[in-house]
Order: structure tokens, then C-alpha cells, then sequence
């Protein structure tokens, strides 16, 4: 009997054969019209589509890769020389063991898939990888609920074209990477990096037999692919042992993503890389200072653990050409909550990094000079809600100062009364000038604005920073997609600021000097070249920045809390600066920054103050503003505090000792002579300012020159929680309920 079988299948197999023949000549006459549709293999990797995109720097390196395409995961084309070699045996054995012997169509396997179907007996069918592949590349010829006569019909016959015209190489190579496995992954590339978290060249015999059993059913359960996993191995003459635990471990866990795959800018790739292109995109970034900075912010960040802070930002853009050269959105996910916020993009309050516009913007004008005297003591300014006092951060009072040496040590009084001066509407116009973009208008913002009470962007405030690099030149930031993208059309630029006004705050905020009074002379913001920057800190210690400029480089640091919640000890210079220091000596380490020139009209003088407030110096002055001695205005002598008319309450849960009052004056008296102080009839004190103890009640105040001359008085009142006030004629009772100052 069984020669008998043996001699039946072999007449059936000739008979095979011989239809395989007239087969073969029938799909010819039939796939003869379609001839010129096969795509080259140049062609079909062309246009392999990926979900994930590279996004390269400016040199081609690898930053981020980033996922745009939601319904399949779908990786970079990987050549068959990078493809693992078990991988190669273990698909080979599986799906077409035959592969280098036939021309497309193995019909030897056809004869013997036709004797099995015959007696109805399972096996694994003659179809060859070329032919799988043709499938993969015509929808028309693809499985849909089993093939039909006429899709086998077509997949031979684009099988055999396919042999003729590419190599059994590329053959290979197109079905690795184009073949769906199991769910959304499709190429063995993304099934190595989802499953087992390497690439298609790391596989081992165990890994590879795995990916080769879901070739034939992707979604099939553990114990299917695991048998067939099984005979895959026996064939390589490897262990089954622990396979079905290991294929339900494999199976279950989450996508895994390769180990060493760049992860460096993560906001900037979802900004840059369009779904359309290619799947590697080159953009502006620089590699090696996207690293230097993601690196320095998050060790940075680290030191600042106890201090509760953990995000951050940084921004570099290139002074000619706008574009951005580092891109760091977030601290990451190992010390931030809100990895995925772009803080670059984030409106947060910018603090003190407003006050070189408002500088400039005076010296434009002419109102100052750098060498100007400004007051710094005591103000209170009236405001539709109320009294408004602004504080310097450490709160202390330095009286006259220049202009230099107030916007070097960010002093906040000058600055808001150099702010009124202006008036806050042109504050606000000039701001949004250079592409602040603020919501409100300067009424709503009022002198606040002077210390960065307006949210801003940090790409918004960098590029506003580069303008003044540019001599008041405006021009957007050349972002991706934008007017101004790389290789695009350059976007045309505009004259905000004053060239002239523009250099003398540069060289303001270049000057080590300037900025001792409040940072020293050893601070992060001294470079070892010339380099102009400014530190900010919002309100509550909310958010702090560093931003400054060389004459190639504008880089921006914000350190703070996505959330919100205050930092603890934590200022521009402590949170921001040392950022902010190790990205410009980055940036500038192949070759140091040249000095800026200062533009026509612009002439220098030595200068000395008259009382000695600051050593003489060579300062910078618009032409026709200079002066050689810089003499202090006689400036009249007015209570600055209390306000006529205040009304002050005292609280009951707060010890008395720590409820007191100040009484303050601006201006000077002649020769030097001090202030006296006398309350209710009787002198008190002296000097500028005076703390005093409240009681409750009504009180007369009255400041006095040396000789007894009354130069301004005030009435004001305290009330005290539950106490009375003293009896005086028409003075009401003071009741326990609290009022603001009036």
C-alpha cells in the first residue's frame, strides 16, 4: 500500500506540475496588461510609511523620535544586513524554506498543498514570502477571509515579476519590513522594539522564533504561536523549554521602546515633524548644545530637589537668522509631574527681565541718561484698587542711585517710577513691539507691568531679547512651519527700539560692576566675555528667569513649578543663572563672541557724580545728552508714607511688636541736613524713615527740616480690635473690624 501512495502522489504531483504550466501561462496573459504597475524596490522603500518620525539636528544627527500616526505603529526601514541572522533562519524555516531555489512560486510546495487538500489535510499551504509580498503590496491581492482563484492567480504572477526584476535580498528585506504582525505592529522592526525593546539586528534564536510563528496568524493565542514557536526552534536545534511562559510574558507586558533610542527634544519634534515628510527630518537644533542644556537643567534642577521646584525651560536662538539652535520644553519625566508641558510655550509672569525695555525705552526718549540719578526709597503710588507699594527684593532702600546701577541690581522702586514717567500704555505698546503679545492693556496692568505682572512666553521673551541684541531690530523667531523656517523665505524684520538706546542697556546689562549692589562681583551672570543678561523673579517665588545675549547667541531659562506653587529660596540667580552660565560657555566654547560696536551716535565720556554717590567712570551717552559731572537735582522734600488720610487696623492675632508702622520721605534736604520726625505735638525721630508702633486713635504727623520748619504734615488713624480710640472732640469709635489703607 504504501508504494502504491507513493507512486499516486508522484503521478498526482507531475499532473500538478504540468497545470502549473498552463497556470503559470494563464496568470502571464492575464498579469501581462498590469506589467508596468510593479513598483521598483527603490520605490516601495521610498514610500514605506512609518508612524514614528526621526527629528535629526542641523548635521543630521538623531534627536527624537516621535510617534504621529495613532492606528499602527509602523518603524524606519532597516536594511537586511541589519536584520538579526536568527531572525533571517527563523522566518525562513517557517514561511519558505525553499526561498533561494524557486523564482516566485514554489511548486514543488503547490503540488504538494494540492495532494494535501485533496485528503484534507492541514498544512501550512504553498504560498512563498515573494508572493506574501505581493500581497503586501497590492491591496487587490491581499488575504481578506482567504484568497480567492483569482488573488493567487495574481500573486503568482506578481511573484514572478518580482524575482525577475528585484533581489532575492531586497525580496527578503521588503516582506520584513512591510509583513503585519501581531496587533498594531507592522514590519518586524516595530515588533522588535514593541515586544522585546531592541532592534531587528539584536534579536536572539528564542525572539526571532517567536516573531517568525506570528507570521502566519499575528493575533493567534499563547499556546498556537508558542507551538509553532516550538517546531521553529526544534528546526534550529533549540530548546522549547519555559517557551509558553515566556510568549504569555512577552504578549502581556507594555510596548517597550529601545534602551539607548535619543530622547533630547521631545516638545521641539512634536513643533517640527510634519506626518507628511519624511520619516527623518532634519531641523535647526544643535545636538551637542540640546544635550549640554537638557543635562545641565536637569542636574541643576536636581540640587534644587529640597527646594520644591522641578520644572524648567531653555531656549537658544541664533541673533542673525533667528533660528532656534536648543529647545528644552521640560525638566522630563523623572523630575517633573508635567513632562509633557512645553514651558516654552507657557505663559508664566516674567519679573524683572521687563525692565531693560522700560530702560531703553526712557533713554529713547531721552527722559535719562545710564549716569541719570533715579530715587530709590519709599513710594506709594495711588491706583484705582488701592495703594500700591512696591518693594526692592531685598527691601532695602539705597536712595539715589543711576540709571546703571538700578537696572544692573534690579532695583524695583526706580523702575516703577521710571514706569510713570512713561506712562504704562506706552510701556505696553512697546512690549508688544517686540512680540509679547499681551492680552490686556496697559490700564489693566498699571505700574506693576515695570516689575512683570503680564504673563509671557519664554520663546516670546528670548526673541524679545534678541531684538535688543539686533539693535531694536524686531523679527520672528524662525520656527518650523512658520515664515521663517529653515530654508524658507526670510521673514521681513522692523526698527522697534532705538539702536542707540538699545546698546547702552546691552552694555548696562554687560557690566559685572553695575550689578554688585545686589549680586556681587562673583555671581553665575560674570562670563569670561562679554555677555549682557537680566534675572527675574515673580511674585511669591513663583516662577525666576535668566535671559541675556551674546552677539551670536540669545539663550532664555525659566525654573519654576508648572502648577504654580511657589519655590522655596530660589531666585533668578540661584534657580536660573547657573543654567543659563553653562549654555552660553557652551555655545561659545570653539570660539568666543566678538565685542558689539556701538552704532553712530552714540559718543562716551567720563563722568563723576558731585556728592561721590558713585565712582566716576566712562559711560555711554546718546550724543547731545552727555555730561561730564552729574549733579543731583534739588528735589523737594514730601511724605512718602503715611498718605493723608490713611486708615490703618491693627490685628488682634498678630503681636503688637510686629505691627509697625513706617513713616518715610523722598527727596533731600539742603546740605545734607535730616528729617525730624513729630507725632501728636511731641518729636519723635529722625532720618528718612522712622518705625513706629501704632496706637490706636487719631494722629497728626509732621516732618521738620533741622530747623524746626514743618514741610508737610498728615492726619491719619489707626483703629485697634476692640480697643477705643483716645477721646478727642468729633473722633469716632474705632469698632474691631479691619479697612485697608486708604
Amino acid at each position: 500500500m504504501k508504494g502504491a501512495g507513493d507512486c499516486l502522489r508522484a503521478r498526482f504531483a507531475r499532473a500538478a506540475k504540468r497545470g502549473a504550466v498552463f497556470v503559470a501561462g494563464l496568470v502571464g496573459l492575464l498579469g501581462g496588461a498590469c506589467a508596468q504597475t510593479l513598483p521598483t524596490f527603490a520605490q516601495t522603500r521610498a514610500s514605506h510609511p512609518v508612524s514614528d518620525f526621526q527629528l535629526l539636528d542641523r548635521r543630521g544627527e538623531v534627536l527624537q523620535t516621535v510617534r504621529l500616526d495613532p492606528k499602527r505603529r509602523v518603524l524606519a526601514w532597516v536594511t537586511v544586513e541589519h536584520m538579526s541572522p536568527s531572525l533571517l533562519r527563523a522566518m525562513l524555516l517557517s514561511e519558505d524554506q525553499r526561498f533561494y531555489e524557486h523564482s516566485g512560486v514554489d511548486w514543488s510546495a503547490v503540488a504538494s498543498s494540492a495532494w494535501a487538500n485533496l485528503w484534507n489535510t492541514r498544512t501550512r499551504g504553498a504560498s512563498t514570502v515573494t508572493m506574501q509580498l505581493a500581497g503586501l503590496l497590492d491591496e487587490d491581492l491581499a488575504r481578506r477571509g482567504g484568497r480567492s482563484f483569482r488573488q493567487k492567480l495574481g500573486q503568482a504572477w506578481v511573484a514572478s515579476r518580482l524575482e525577475t526584476q528585484w533581489t532575492k535580498a531586497q525580496i527578503l528585506e521588503a516582506y520584513l519590513n512591510r509583513v503585519p504582525l501581531r496587533g498594531e505592529l507592522v514590519g518586524v522592526p516595530a515588533a522588535a522594539q514593541a515586544l522585546f525593546g531592541k532592534r531587528a539586528s539584536g534579536l536572539d534564536a528564542r525572539e526571532s522564533a517567536m516573531l517568525a510563528a506570528m507570521l502566519r496568524g499575528p493575533n493567534s493565542p499563547v499556546e498556537t504561536i508558542s507551538a509553532r514557536a516550538c517546531g521553529v526552534l526544534q528546526a534550529m536545534r533549540q530548546s522549547c523549554d519555559g517557551l509558553v511562559d515566556e510568549v504569555g510574558a512577552v504578549l502581556r507586558r507594555k510596548v517597550l521602546t529601545v534602551a539607548d533610542a535619543p530622547q533630547w527634544a521631545p516638545h521641539f519634534a512634536r513643533l517640527a515633524l510634519q506626518p507628511g515628510g519624511p520619516a527623518a527630518q532634519r531641523s535647526t537644533l544643535d545636538a551637542t548644545w540640546q544635550r549640554v542644556a537638557v543635562q545641565s537643567l536637569r542636574r541643576h534642577l536636581a540640587e534644587l530637589s529640597g527646594r520644591q521646584v522641578e520644572d524648567g525651560a531653555v531656549l537658544v536662538l541664533d541673533n542673525a537668522s533667528g533660528e532656534v539652535r536648543v529647545w528644552v520644553g521640560s525638566s522630563g519625566s523623572q523630575l517633573s509631574e508635567s513632562a509633557q508641558v512645553d514651558h516654552v510655550l507657557a505663559r508664566r509672569q516674567p519679573g524683572s527681565t521687563l525692565k531693560p525695555f522700560l530702560y531703553e525705552l526712557a533713554i529713547e526718549r531721552r527722559l535719562i541718561t545710564a549716569a541719570s540719578l533715579l530715587d530709590d526709597s519709599p513710594a506709594q503710588i495711588a491706583t484705582a484698587a488701592g495703594l500700591y507699594l512696591p518693594q526692592n527684593y531685598d527691601k532695602q532702600y539705597r536712595g539715589w542711585v543711576s540709571a546703571r546701577a538700578s537696572l544692573g541690581s534690579s532695583l524695583n522702586i526706580p523702575a516703577v517710577r521710571l514706569s510713570l514717567m512713561l506712562t504704562p500704555e506706552a510701556v505696553f505698546e512697546r512690549l508688544n513691539a517686540l512680540g509679547l503679545r499681551l492680552p490686556e492693556t496697559g490700564g489693566f496692568y498699571g505700574p506693576s507691568l515695570a516689575l512683570g505682572s503680564a504673563d509671557v512666553t519664554l520663546l516670546g521673551l528670548t526673541n524679545a531679547y534678541r531684538a535688543l541684541a539686533n539693535g531694536g531690530r524686531y523679527a520672528d523667531a524662525a520656527l518650523p512651519g512658520g515664515q521663517r523656517a529653515a530654508g524658507g523665505k526670510r521673514a521681513s524684520s522692523r526698527q522697534v527700539a532705538d539702536p542707540k538706546a538699545s546698546f547702552i542697556v546691552g552694555d548696562v546689562l554687560a557690566d559685572n560692576n553695575a550689578r554688585a549692589l545686589t549680586f556681587g562681583l562673583s555671581s553665575a551672570l560674570a562670563l569670561p566675555f562679554p555677555a549682557s543678561v537680566k534675572t527675574g523673579t515673580s511674585k511669591d517665588m513663583r516662577d525666576n528667569w535668566c535671559v541675556g545675549w551674546t552677539s551670536r547667541y540669545t539663550v532664555g531659562v525659566w525654573v519654576g513649578n508648572s502648577s504654580g506653587e511657589a519655590m522655596q529660596q530660589v531666585s533668578g540667580v540661584s534657580g536660573a543663572a547657573p543654567v543659563w552660565r553653562e549654555v552660553m560657555l557652551a555655545l561659545h566654547a570653539g570660539r568666543l563672541p566678538e565685542s558689539v560696536d556701538p552704532p553712530r551716535g552714540v559718543v562716551a565720556r567720563q563722568t563723576r557724580f558731585d556728592s561721590a554717590q558713585e565712582p566716576p567712570r566712562r559711560e555711554w551717552f546718546i550724543a547731545g545728552t552727555e555730561q561730564a559731572v552729574i549733579q543731583s537735582a534739588g528735589t523737594a522734600v514730601a511724605l512718602s508714607n503715611p498718605a493723608d488720610g490713611a486708615i490703618y487696623a491693627l490685628d488682634p492675632d498678630i503681636p503688637p511688636a510686629a505691627q509697625r508702622l513706617r513713616f518715610a520721605h523722598e527727596g533731600r534736604l539742603e546740605r545734607g541736613a535730616t528729617a525730624r520726625w513729630r507725632l501728636d505735638g511731641r518729636v519723635i525721630g529722625q532720618g528718612a524713615t522712622l518705625d513706629w508702633l501704632p496706637m490706636p486713635g487719631r494722629h497728626e504727623l509732621a516732618l521738620l527740616d533741622n530747623r524746626g520748619h514743618v514741610l508737610q504734615q498728615v492726619r491719619f488713624e489707626v483703629r485697634g480690635a476692640g480697643l477705643r480710640a483716645p477721646t478727642r472732640r468729633g473722633a469716632p469709635q474705632a469698632g474691631a473690624g479691619a479697612s485697608s489703607p486708604g
